[in-house]
């Protein structure tokens, strides 16, 4: 184990016991208590059960690298449905229950009759007889918000329009691991800031105590209400929320670069050209790098369209005449990028959270 990561994990522990009044990290996991508890959006949780599901996923991690098994659920089941295709989450998922000694039944937009011929809330009555915990990835936020009001099983957020809270465990692990903390971190977020991505980043920042940009065009800043509910938490957890147009202001000092894809799933083809146009000035390249300094961290959710090795990568840039989108290859391949380290991590934080309310067993 790392040395800093090893201090990582005790700062946040520390930091943990001092906000819980907990006498160890053990006393913080009882008063951390999250059985039962569904995982939909960050904006339910404290920032001190943020704080435990990361030092939860460190330890798991641990083990995981030590060849320590944690199969403490050995005979259960999760459903994992997905109405929306993915690599990391569907992966992330699999893995991490199987580690855990779940198995796991994947129902794709095929496999599914969630709101086709069965009601959402059927739906969850049905599989919560079945199986111990239910995933969703797919479309609104009110979708996985009703499975999971009819279920009486967790129900864990894999990515809706809205949200997109299993990443975001991720990004802090792997942001923790990399700086030791969390708290006075410099983030900015360019591109597209009004969906699952930007809103999650902005809720999570201002949780954490978190200096959150979004860089970007005005009418691609996060829902003005978001807004108004993240500079509230910010007030009190020493975070500040900042939205620009200006690429250099938005850059300059920053701890973390992060983008995203300018066209999410679901959307249809004609927005490409004006997204394209529209946000190709908050790409990041080297020069917005460079405005954040030597110390700076690359961060991408993936996948990204940083080449022409992709079939999608091809098809766009025969209609536009780019190679590279919201990222180029130069920064996706250099020593500032952290993007593997975070995919890894999207495995552990989420074995994390279903651990943590299925009930951790040590």
């Amino acid at each position: 184990m790392k040395i800093e990561n090893f201090q990582s994990q005790v700062y946040a522990c520390a930091a943990s016991i001092n906000l819980t009044g907990a006498k160890s990290c053990a006393e913080m996991r009882i008063k951390m208590n999250l059985v039962g508890r569904d995982f939909l959006k960050l904006l339910d949780f404290t920032a001190e059960e943020i704080t435990y599901m990361l030092d939860l996923a460190a330890d798991l991690k641990e083990k995981k690298k030590k060849g320590i098994l944690t199969r403490w659920y050995e005979g259960k089941n999760v459903a994992l449905i997905f109405e929306k295709t993915s690599t990391r989450t569907r992966c992330s998922f699999e893995v991490a229950a199987h580690d855990l000694g779940m198995g796991t039944t994947y129902l794709d937009p095929s496999g599914s009759q969630i709101g086709k011929k069965e009601s959402i809330a059927d739906t969850a009555r049905v599989l919560s007889g079945m199986y111990e915990g239910i995933e969703y990835r797919g479309y609104g936020q009110e979708i996985v918000e009703e499975l999971a009001k009819y279920a009486n099983v967790p129900v864990w957020n894999g990515l809706t329009n809205e949200f997109h809270p299993t990443q975001m465990l991720a990004d802090l692990l792997t942001i923790r691991e990399h700086f030791g903390y969390l708290k006075g971190i410099k983030f900015t977020y360019m591109g597209d800031a009004r969906y699952n991505m930007g809103n999650s980043l902005m809720v999570v920042c201002a949780k954490m105590g978190m200096h959150f940009t979004a860089c970007t065009a005005e009418k691609y800043f996060p829902d003005k209400k978001l807004v108004e509910e993240c500079e509230k938490i910010a007030s009190q957890s020493g975070a500040t929320i900042t939205l620009t147009e200006d690429v250099e202001i938005g850059a300059k000092g920053a701890d973390v670069i992060y983008t995203d894809v300018w066209v999410s799933m679901g959307e249809p083809d004609e927005v490409w050209e004006e997204r394209i146009e529209e946000l190709s000035p908050y790409q990041v390249n080297r020069k917005v790098m460079e405005f954040a300094g030597e110390k700076a961290v690359f961060m991408h959710c993936l996948p990204a369209f940083h080449d022409l090795d992709t079939k999608i990568g091809r098809e766009i840039s025969e209609k536009f005449g780019i190679t590279e989108m919201e990222v180029t290859d130069e920064v996706f391949e250099s020593e500032a990028s952290i993007v593997f380290q975070e995919a890894e991590n999207r495995m552990h934080t989420i074995k994390a959270v279903m651990a943590a309310t299925l009930g951790v067993k040590e």
